[in-house]
């Protein structure tokens, strides 16, 4: 292949061979090679986590969010389940000539909102305009940076057979909004995104459930894309009940409708979490009191195996379920 496709970009199989096969081939850290939601590592006195994203989200306003609501909580969850407090965002804006104020400061004043949730400020940034027609409306790229608690231990070394899989709440609700959206479905009245950010409840859980082996930021890819990465770091299997998947009827019926699969399509306040089974009962119930959580779910268990995922169907068979591959929903982030 000697291009870029938009499906190097989707979180998937072919962002797996971007990574791997391009630029690991001239980046050699280790902690770029913990594949994680953020980098973390050992600081004088510290420990600190430190993830960067950039966001081309289209459109850039849409049901439950905006481009800027967005960056915020994408940050400050890729620090949360790497099991960091966020403390500190930056962010450099790339904009198109044209593009009218009044959007822009409303753009800002979300993500105002998003960081005075998440508890976070933005300490420094940047901003480039670039000719009309050179760029779509407006880029925004981020840096977050956070503290990890001394003694927590997160990590694919963690999970054993017998732990469980849970998850926070309804599947596939941002990608399904953005492309509604997008095309102008008519379905945007049933439909919103979940962008939220999510470290105010994971610090909960953290302080509450120390059974907590690891977290994945379930955004580019959706579930299965998430569930089959760690499964392979892990080299363990995971196996997921299909009737136990919170899927809002809303997404689920207009998901058939369109032929696609929500357990691939993008979340933007969701989290899996494996942990000790003794305490998953207990995370359940806290993350139910919150409203990030109130769909929470155990949806399976780690199981003995090679890095696979297996989803037991309602009717009673078996599924894999692998990565990503395609890009059925370009530019969800």
């Amino acid at each position: 292949m000697s291009v870029v496709l938009l499906a190097h970009g989707d979180g998937g199989l072919l962002t797996r061979e971007l990574v791997e096969g391009l630029f690991l081939k001239y980046f050699k850290s280790p902690l770029l090679r913990q594949f994680s939601d953020a980098a973390v590592f050992n600081w004088p006195g510290s420990r600190l986590a430190i993830t960067t994203d950039a966001f081309v989200v289209d459109p850039i306003f849409f049901p439950g969010g905006d481009i800027g609501k967005l960056a915020i909580c994408g940050t400050t969850n890729d620090l949360a389940v790497s099991g960091a407090r966020p403390r500190y965002i930056t962010a450099s804006f790339t904009i198109e000539e044209g593009f009218a104020l009044a959007d822009l400061e409303k753009m800002v004043a979300s993500m105002a909102v998003a960081c005075a949730e998440a508890g976070v400020d933005m300490i420094a940034g940047d901003t480039k305009v670039v000719p009309r027609g050179h760029l779509d409306k407006l880029f925004i790229t981020t840096t977050g940076i956070g503290m990890v608690p001394e003694k927590l231990d997160w990590g694919y070394h963690r999970p054993v057979p017998g732990d469980a899989v849970l998850v926070n709440g309804s599947l596939g609700n941002h990608g399904l909004t953005i492309l509604a959206a997008r095309e102008n479905l008519g379905l945007t009245g049933a439909l919103a995104s979940d962008c939220a950010p999510l470290n105010n409840i994971i610090n909960l859980l953290q302080e509450q459930c120390p059974g907590i082996k690891m977290m994945r930021d379930l955004t580019r890819g959706g579930l299965s894309t998430a569930a089959k990465e760690i499964a392979e770091a892990c080299g363990l299997d995971l196996c997921l009940r299909e009737d136990a998947l919170p899927i809002d009827q809303a997404v689920r019926g207009a998901a058939d409708i369109l032929g696609l699969d929500p357990l691939y399509l993008a979340n933007e306040g969701k989290f899996l979490a494996i942990i000790n089974p003794a305490q998953a009962a207990k995370a359940v119930d806290i993350l139910k009191q919150n409203a990030y959580g109130r769909d929470a779910q155990v949806i399976g268990e780690v199981c003995a195996g090679k890095g696979n995922v297996y989803l037991q169907t309602t009717l009673g068979g078996t599924k894999i379920l692998g990565l990503l591959a395609g890009q059925p929903l370009p530019r969800i982030c």
